[in-house]
């Protein structure tokens, strides 16, 4: 083949590429790739769950970083880049990549833990045993327990040292709405695990109104590296750090 015509057919390839490489980049894409049994397709600016439940992906509302923490539409869940990897630096202002939560989504997916739906779902995780730490309730849906046992599993073959900052675990499910607010807890979907709380910091005994927080975390990159192998994401990764907190968001992730 002609040099020409090849480099031709290069250009075209890459044009019809393209676009659904640009496609995939979306939320809806994203969530689907990630639940693919609970996402049933992206039709246009809808997410379309296999329940048959419609949600809309972008509302097409400019929000304010409260607005957004308060009703995130999908698209607002990856607002903020998380920054994988062992290094921990402070957080931009306000810069909370995986805080966003849409709770239609997640009780499309994990159920309504305020109508008893969750609970079924929630299987006996061991956590860390060989230093003790016994099992945890966690769901079993979406691979979320999976995805834990192998993080204990990956964190036992560690540095003995890190015993002290995952155990005794400081809880998983717990069916509660956020402090000072009514939405539902990352917890509240059996979907995070808090671990030592003696070596945690939270963002707000830092600062209670939310505007100038001094930046404080204990617990070594390292492990939490681990914990994003398999799709969880860090709340020391946020500007409102919550240090000692682990969630299972494998499309932030992907």
């Amino acid at each position: 083949m002609p040099a020409r015509l090849a480099l031709r057919i290069s250009a075209v390839s890459l044009l019809l590429v393209a676009p659904f490489a640009a496609r995939a980049e979306g939320a809806g894409e994203k969530l689907r790739a990630a639940y693919p049994d609970f996402v049933d397709r992206v039709d246009g600016n809808t997410l379309v769950m296999t329940s048959g439940r419609r949600l809309t992906i972008d509302d097409g509302r400019a929000k304010s970083f409260d607005q957004r923490l308060a009703d995130p539409d999908l698209e607002d869940m990856f607002a903020d880049p998380y920054p994988r990897g062992a290094k921990v630096t402070p957080p931009a202002k306000d810069a909370d990549p995986g805080r966003y939560r849409n709770g239609a989504f997640f009780d499309a997916v994990y159920g309504d833990c305020r109508k008893g739906e969750v609970t079924k779902n929630l299987v006996a995780v061991p956590w860390v045993p060989k230093w003790g730490g016994g099992t945890v309730r966690f769901s079993s849906r979406a691979g979320a327990a999976e995805a834990l046992a192998a993080v204990s599993k990956e964190l036992e073959a560690g540095p003995p040292a890190w015993k002290k900052f995952l155990v005794p675990s400081a809880g998983t499910y717990n069916c509660r709405v956020i402090a000072g607010t009514n939405r539902v807890s990352a917890h509240g979907w059996g979907i995070a695990i808090d671990v030592a709380t003696d070596k945690s910091d939270y963002w707000y005994w830092s600062d209670p109104t939310g505007r100038k927080v001094a930046y404080k975390n204990r617990i070594p990159g390292e492990i939490a590296e681990v914990f994003e192998r398999h799709g969880f994401v860090w709340g020391a990764k946020w500007y409102h750090y919550d240090t000692m907190h682990f969630e299972y968001r494998p499309e932030i992730l992907r």
